[in-house]
């Protein structure tokens, strides 16, 4: 059996799935100390891209920004792949994810053999109803790590939250990929189910933990809610922190016994983040996010665009560009942007503030743009 671990989310460094080149392993290691340094031009590389490859989506679900804010869908270009080819071989990682399902892209395949013929490590976050396509792709490319929303630990709920899912279906081609990982004794890939926690649903995230085991996988993450809208903020976690931590510790206890390790947020009151607006934010240093409409965004979870990454004629006169400069210079300190003071990212928001569960009236997406 799998060794069962308490697990907070990433804020520095990344998980680490195969051994890094030694030009890897450097870079890591100076990105973290200009990270920590605060550095504001860089002699390192970011340590991952961040493609979000579309905002469309083939679900609904109803707790998503989606349904608050106007998404005309957009596009990952493939042709935008060769400015971050010159420095691939110093990056660890290519993360797929954003505000749209990445697999419904035409071209997904391509994006992982694209980052398979770089050797970098390959991350994926989905709704898990197109993993039987992929398959032979999710093998063939070696992808690293995959991460599969799942919002109830039984067909009811999961459908009603996430509208157009087919829960065994997804759970069919999950197993399908674990059952031939551990035929094969191969290590590829990490798997774990991601769990939006809200009063609805938050029951059942230790049979969440229990199903995450019979299904084969290594861990369950549990995010909290962020209510973009009126008719979801009843179902906010903030002021139920009683229950939360009871569910919480239920679930932990199933994990020890079924091997599956649990990523959980810090309960209100316990964040390391104090009174600060967010936890101390590395994303600036360490990720390089690229929207699906072509602008660059400090991260996935803020309204911020920086620039069109087209302004540039390179990656190093991006990276470290007027507007990255002035980034990092601010968004740790009195004179961040206003989506970061109201920062709802799962990794840096400040779980302690009831700003970080309710982003009703904010705009917390970006205006898209073809």
């Amino acid at each position: 059996m799998k060794e069962s671990k308490l697990l907070r989310a990433k804020t520095l460094d990344l998980r680490l799935t195969r051994p890094l080149t030694e030009e890897r392993q450097a870079n890591s290691k100076k990105n973290e100390e200009e990270a920590l340094a605060g550095k504001l031009v860089l002699e390192s590389m970011p340590r991952r891209f961040v493609f979000e490859l579309t905002n469309a989506c083939n679900l609904n679900c109803k707790m998503c920004g989606r349904n608050s804010a106007q998404f005309q869908p957009t596009w990952f270009q493939m042709e935008w792949l060769k400015y971050f080819e010159p420095v691939a071989p110093q990056v660890e990682e290519v993360t797929l994810m954003g505000w749209g399902e990445p697999t419904v892209h035409p071209h997904f395949s391509e994006f992982l053999d694209w980052a398979h013929r770089l050797g970098l490590r390959k991350y994926f976050c989905t709704n898990g109803m197109r993993l039987d396509k992929l398959f032979d792709d999710i093998f063939r490319t070696q992808t690293d790590i995959i991460a599969v929303s799942m919002d109830g630990a039984c067909a009811e709920t999961n459908e009603e939250i996430r509208r157009g899912a087919d829960f065994h279906k997804i759970l069919k081609n999950i197993s399908a990929i674990t059952e031939y990982k551990a035929a094969h004794g191969l290590e590829f890939p990490y798997m774990n189910f991601v769990f939006t926690a809200m009063d609805q649903n938050l029951g059942e995230l230790p049979e969440l933990v229990r199903l995450a085991g019979e299904v084969g996988l290594d861990e369950v993450k549990a995010v909290y809610l962020t209510a973009f809208d009126e008719g979801m903020a009843p179902e906010v976690l903030y002021d139920k922190m009683a229950r939360t931590q009871e569910v919480f510790q239920a679930a932990v206890e199933i994990g020890r016994k079924c091997g599956v390790s649990l990523k959980l947020p810090h309960l209100v009151g316990d964040d390391p983040a104090g009174e600060q607006c967010h936890k101390t934010c590395y994303t600036a240093w360490r990720d390089f996010f690229l929207g699906s409409d072509g602008f660059v965004r400090p991260c996935m979870s803020t309204a911020e665009k920086l620039f069109t990454f087209q302004k540039y004629e390179s990656f190093l006169e991006m990276w470290n560009s007027e507007e990255y400069r002035q980034h990092r210079e601010r968004v740790n300190g009195v004179q961040m942007a206003q989506s970061c003071r109201n920062c709802y990212q799962s990794s840096y928001a400040n779980w302690n503030k009831k700003e970080s569960f309710l982003q009703i009236g904010k705009q917390f997406s970006p205006e898209w743009q073809n």
